[in-house]
């Protein structure tokens, strides 16, 4: 019995990987969906401001891989708070491993989330969080991670914050480390019900990437990209890697890897057709800005240099 059941799950694992691998082999590149133009960075130093921080506009920062509570943490953290004087951003995307280490513990929450970023705190930025591999489910529990004691949900920014603010944009995130038909039938309900001109998933596993976990984002493109593109969604964000990674757009969807506010693996980001930008030599977080039909974007360094830039333009 012990070998007939080994030998049913060699044969479901081959299956997986025979459709996952087939999946990739339709056209990926843009079809129609976003355009992107990037910025040259050449020559700005630390503190350049790539984005126009209008008054009414979204204003978001992007982190992922974080939850380390190390000098390169807190690092990232107080560059976060230096630009965000010029750059007023209401909240913060986190794709996963929040907390490494886990199961977390409540000196956990402070050093690897609390503290440092206990300026943006203060100033009443919102955080949301979706799980990564190492993150303990019971965060989707901890108020500050604004997940309602959900594995997946989805926002809009806070209108009573925001209430000048006309452009149209959902959020959708995303349990990347479970996705199961259950809530695979979510994403794709609540991505059609959308009406919002930007739809935006984050989520922990990349669907692209040049680094070392290219056959699992195989899997995850597999259960994933054709409802984005169906659906209309416009940029997706993930974490994972612990580098920076800009995609080209893929059947008009723009793919940004953001893993490390925290984490770091030099070496790993390789040439590959399908990536734009890439960075794997410091820590990173990012700044957006969504005006209309724009989205304008920013990698940041842990020395407050720009590692890239650019905007993304709507098909509408």
């Amino acid at each position: 019995m012990g070998d007939v059941c080994v030998g049913s799950r060699l044969r479901r694992l081959a299956f997986l990987l025979t459709l996952a691998f087939t999946a990739c082999d339709r056209d990926p590149h843009q079809t129609g969906g976003v355009t992107v133009e990037s910025y040259p960075s050449d020559g700005r130093g630390s503190g350049w401001l790539a984005l126009p921080a209008r008054s009414d506009s979204i204003k978001f920062a992007v982190i992922g891989d974080s939850g380390r509570g190390s000098k390169p943490q807190y690092d990232i953290a107080a560059q976060m708070v230096a630009y965000r004087e010029r750059f007023p951003f209401t909240f913060v995307l986190m794709n996963g491993d929040n907390i490494y280490e886990g199961p977390a513990s409540r000196e956990d929450y402070r050093e690897k989330f609390e503290r440092p970023y206990q300026p943006l705190l203060d100033a009443g930025v919102t955080f949301h969080a979706v799980l990564g591999n190492h993150d303990d489910p019971r965060e989707r529990d901890y108020p500050l991670f604004n997940m309602g004691g959900e594995r997946y949900y989805t926002f809009k920014p806070d209108s009573g914050i925001l209430s000048t603010i006309t452009t149209d944009a959902r959020f959708f995130a995303i349990d990347s480390t479970s996705l199961d038909s259950t809530q695979r039938g979510w994403i794709q309900e609540q991505l059609s019900r959308s009406k919002e001109r930007w739809k935006i998933c984050f989520l922990h596993h990349p669907l692209y990437t040049s680094g070392r976990y290219g056959l699992n984002a195989r899997l995850i493109r597999w259960q994933l990209e054709q409802m984005f593109v169906d659906h209309g969604v416009d940029v997706v964000f993930a974490g994972h890697e612990h580098l920076y990674e800009r995609m080209a757009p893929q059947q008009g969807v723009l793919y940004f890897i953001s893993g490390g506010a925290g984490s770091l693996r030099r070496g790993d980001a390789r040439p590959a057709e399908f990536v734009a930008q890439r960075l794997d030599t410091d820590f990173h977080f990012m700044l957006i800005e969504i005006v209309d039909d724009r989205l304008y974007f920013q990698a940041i360094t842990r020395t407050g240099e720009t590692a890239d830039a650019g905007v993304v333009r709507h098909p509408s």
